[in-house]
């Protein structure tokens, strides 16, 4: 089980990172100079109204917001692991998924930050960070 503090080290290893609280309902944002993306996402009353119309709940836990690669790659993730994805109507048509912190481990969790790091991460330095870690890249 992955924690907030370990998003937050995770996504502030990675270069040219860093970490906004003021946005997002007042928690916390990890971004490049090129944008957001990871950041934490509890619900709103619209979030939570619009959930239980549809028989839905907002899962326990911390939630983080994660950018994916388009909305294929969104759906991808939806598809392949729902244990740990999942969305709500305020993100139709926006590629980012809501990711559970209690159900994925912390190996997964630096996978999946630094793929969504890697969308909004200047050039150089992604080249130099997938150099580094040529795991990542395959």
């Amino acid at each position: 089980m992955a924690t907030l503090d370990d998003a937050r080290r995770i996504a502030l290893e990675l270069p040219e990172t860093f970490e906004k609280t003021e946005g997002h309902r007042g928690g916390a944002t990890w971004r490049s100079k090129h944008g957001t993306f990871v950041w934490e996402r509890p619900p709103s009353k619209t979030d939570l109204a619009r959930l239980a119309e549809s028989g839905r709940a907002w899962p326990e836990g911390d939630i983080l917001a994660v950018l994916t690669d388009g909305l294929e790659g969104k759906e991808e993730l939806l598809a392949a692991l729902p244990r740990l994805f999942f969305t709500i109507p305020h993100f139709d048509g926006y590629p980012a998924v809501l990711l559970r912190l209690s159900a994925i481990d912390v190996a997964q969790l630096r996978e999946v930050i630094a793929e969504a790091w890697l969308l909004r991460a200047p050039r150089a330095a992604a080249q130099a960070w997938l150099a580094a870690n040529p795991a990542a890249s395959s």
